[in-house]
């Protein structure tokens, strides 16, 4: 078995706005693992300043795996525990090289005879530029549309109070994510501000690693809470198990490129529903090689929540895509 990687810079279509700032360009690696003239290729999808593993030896990590990438795969899972996004792209890249073409998890996905509903992501901007995005997921048939605030509430407030005016909660599901955007005091109010206005869920209203904080928050909140962040850099079970019992969130989000890929996804799953917390997934800014890999890897835990997966239409320069959006429906096309 052989493996080499390859650095590659998505540019975004439009500088991005998040909470973190603006985004112009995303880095990302490409590991390709070959073995008996096959080749399986999977994405190393760090996220510069969120990614626990955004670390100065991250390439040599990278070199690392690809020297000794004939290892047993629990040696490679225990070295890479810190290193979430490589594991990752070597879960993806194994998973390839076994079921070959553009496969990762074949499944009625695959086959072309089932599709995942997502949710609609509106990116941070003024007011016109975010009502330009949901008018358009709107006439694309988007029932659940997801809006990034914490910037400017009272505007971000003002354009969540249209969209009520003119669609009830039985028509159009509105999540927000504030990316850790408010103090523990504002969110108290802006909690109850989105239960007046039947908001889904909130996720991650305040900073991760506020624990107690936010567990306060979760058992009083008249709007639904989801942990993100809070997720990321937890990578003992015990200590996944702890975060849970302490915070009693009402959801988790799970980026697998943040919590150690499929494997750390099915831990964080297992965990959450044995404590009837609810959860979806969701991407993070992946290359069309990472998203297709998670679109398939999503489909196969059958959960019948909108999931929160990109559509890889946000870059210039993307790698072919096999998922193809129709409406709020994401398929796979051979």
């Amino acid at each position: 078995m052989k493996a080499s990687y390859f650095k590659y810079l998505l540019e975004f279509k439009r500088p991005s706005g998040t909470s973190r700032g603006v985004l112009l360009d995303k880095e990302t690696f490409i590991l390709e693992i070959s073995e008996n003239e096959r080749k399986g290729i999977g994405e190393c999808a760090i996220f510069r300043g969120l990614s626990f593993d955004d670390r100065p030896d991250y390439e040599e990590k990278l070199k690392w795996l690809c020297e000794n990438i004939s290892q047993n795969p629990e040696v490679l899972q225990e070295e890479l525990k810190d290193f979430p996004s490589i594991w990752f792209g070597y879960e993806q890249a194994i998973q390839n090289l076994k079921n070959g073409d553009h496969l990762y998890f074949p499944s009625e996905f695959t086959e072309e005879k089932a599709a995942i509903t997502i949710n609609g992501l509106i990116w941070m901007g003024d007011v016109g530029y975010m009502e330009e995005q949901i008018q358009e997921k709107l006439e694309k048939g988007f029932h659940c549309i997801k809006l990034k605030i914490g910037v400017d509430w009272k505007s971000e407030h003002i354009i969540l109070q249209k969209l009520r005016e003119k669609f009830s909660k039985e028509q159009l599901e509105l999540r927000v994510d504030a990316n850790g955007g408010f103090s523990k005091e504002e969110a108290v109010t802006v909690l109850q501000q989105l239960a007046d206005l039947h908001i889904h869920s909130i996720e991650q209203p305040i900073k991760a690693g506020s624990w107690n904080d936010m567990a306060e928050l979760c058992a009083a909140t008249p709007t639904p809470i989801a942990l993100d962040e809070e997720l990321i850099g937890i990578t003992d079970p015990k200590e996944k198990k702890k975060l849970l019992e302490i915070i009693q969130p009402q959801y988790i989000i799970l980026k697998p490129a943040l919590v150690g890929g499929f494997a750390g996804s099915d831990e964080w799953i297992t965990l959450a529903e044995e404590q009837n917390i609810g959860w979806w997934i969701t991407s993070a800014l992946e290359s069309n090689i990472g998203l297709n890999a998670i679109a398939q890897y999503t489909f196969t835990k059958k959960n019948p929540m909108p999931q929160g997966l990109g559509t890889g239409a946000l870059f210039v320069n993307n790698f072919e895509s096999s998922l193809d959006l129709r409406n709020e429906l994401l398929w796979f096309k051979k």
